[in-house]
């Protein structure tokens, strides 16, 4: 018997938990079908998309193209307030619990179901990474 979640009462950091894998296979996927199969230049590429960095940038262009809506601010608020036990590589506090809260709402938007939005905010990330013009910090 399984128990019903109610994933909105789950703490932040274990949405990110798992909003870092999905969002890093919707990312990983995207390398290997434009056609990058050597590990060591996928990993390199990956980083444009996955870190801390391009996801705190991702949120802000988010935020001011109002792309997410109210439900999904707040599950990245969540993550972002969400005290975490970990500390942040190569970058500064701040950016770090923006890209948790960002993975806080991939994480958010997979147990809810939400395919086709997470599609859709996956195929936003990937496309704003492309156009290259992020402001990364």
């Amino acid at each position: 018997m399984t128990e019903e979640v109610n994933y909105q009462a789950l703490n932040g950091i274990a949405l990110a938990y798992l909003g870092d894998s999905v969002y890093e296979v919707y990312i990983r996927r995207h390398l290997i079908e434009k056609g990058l199969t050597k590990p060591t230049r996928l990993h390199h590429t990956a980083t444009r998309y996955v870190s801390a960095k391009a996801q705190a940038a991702l949120i802000s262009a988010m935020q001011e193209e109002n792309f997410l809506t109210d439900t999904e601010i707040d599950a990245f608020k969540k993550g972002r307030n969400a005290k975490s036990h970990t500390s942040a590589k190569n970058t500064s506090v701040l950016i770090y619990r923006i890209s948790t809260g960002f993975e806080a709402l991939v994480g958010y938007l997979s147990l809810t179901n939400q395919n086709e939005r997470l599609d859709e905010f996956a195929q936003w990330c990937i496309d704003h990474v492309e156009e290259g013009n992020l402001r990364i910090e």
